[in-house]
């Protein structure tokens, strides 16, 4: 009898879950539904912008669900979401809205496989094999679906001094990064046998497949359909999609971050400098600076007692434009020299 109570005390709690999810999503909703209204009538906003924000919107709901309430219920409501996108972009026909719409698909998505698939008996670093392969045959399939070409994405190398010292940054995001989350290390030792699989897995998943996602085939639809606007909108998306986090200051250093990179890949036209410093970036954060920081004995907390996290966003953001700096100065030289 008290194993009949127990399920349904589980069912009841589930249900509540549920309940409360979709309520909070519907509230997300109708608020932003009702936002757009006003933002039409003071702004005259383009369908575009309102569609934008709207979905915009709809993703954080979404994620507020999976990391405040239920994981569970947070997947639904993604694949919602994926399936609302799905059908609104079908209808609208071959627009600027459409191209956004099949390409705003890709966020759900991201979410959905990252924390559908049954991968807890795998090692963490396996996941992102399993997942990646997957996440770019979408994301080519969006690609060809939207009629881009792979040069239109960023698939190509241009202006090489500059994507060389843009990808340098990522020592500089991995240590800033480091010192924001301070995660656990996905390796048990650190030594070259162990380090070498690991990161060439962050680097082809974290690194190559998000830039192209998010900064090739999202942010190419968004800018057509947004113009420059397009760039901010799916930083945007990026720092939401980090809210698993559930660190503010990392949210806004995501978004810095993707402000950067989105304008790299705009000015040079090539995801290689951005590719190379994202998967440097966590390739520091997850498998080396955690060993690397205790083992040259430096008080890390001493150094930094007292900063406050936004000072290192800010240090980061003085250090890259130097970097970016440097990689202008360079770009220059070697024009000149016909290179």
């Amino acid at each position: 009898m008290f194993e009949h109570e127990e399920a349904g005390a589980k069912s009841e709690t589930r249900f509540w879950l549920f309940r409360e999810g979709m309520r909070l999503t519907t509230t997300l909703y109708l608020g932003a539904r009702e936002g757009m209204k006003l933002t039409t009538l003071y702004l005259g906003a383009r369908e575009e912008v309102r569609l934008a924000i709207l979905y915009l919107v709809a993703i954080a709901g979404a994620e507020v669900v999976t990391n405040f309430f239920s994981l569970v219920v947070g997947v639904i409501c993604h694949t919602i979401l994926l399936a609302v996108l799905i059908v609104h972009s079908s209808l609208v026909g071959e627009s600027p809205s459409h191209k956004l719409l099949l390409a705003l698909c890709l966020a759900p998505l991201t979410r959905i496989m990252s924390l559908s698939m049954p991968l807890a008996q795998f090692s963490p670093i396996y996941w992102y094999l399993i997942i990646y392969p997957a996440l770019f045959l979408a994301a080519w399939v969006a690609m060809r679906r939207l009629n881009l070409t792979a040069s239109e994405v960023g698939l190509t190398v241009r202006k090489l001094p500059l994507q060389l010292v843009v990808a340098l940054t990522g020592f500089i995001f991995g240590v800033a990064e480091y010192l924001i989350l301070r995660p656990e290390p996905l390796i048990s030792e650190l030594y070259w046998g162990a380090v070498l699989f690991p990161a060439f897995v962050l680097l082809a998943g974290s690194g190559f497949v998000e830039e192209f996602v998010f900064r090739g085939v999202l942010q190419r639809a968004s800018m057509g359909a947004l113009g420059r606007w397009g760039l901010p909108y799916v930083a945007l998306v990026f720092a939401v999609l980090h809210l698993i986090h559930l660190s503010a200051i990392d949210i806004a250093f995501v978004f810095a971050i993707a402000l950067f990179f989105g304008w790299v890949v705009y000015r040079t036209g090539s995801l290689l400098g951005v590719t190379l410093s994202h998967g440097i970036t966590n390739i520091l954060l997850y498998l080396i600076i955690p060993f690397l920081l205790p083992a040259v004995g430096w008080s890390w907390e001493t150094v930094l007692e007292g900063m406050h996290p936004a000072l290192i966003i800010v240090l980061s953001a003085l250090a890259t434009a130097f970097l970016l700096a440097l990689g202008l100065a360079l770009e220059s030289w070697a024009w000149k020299r016909g290179w």
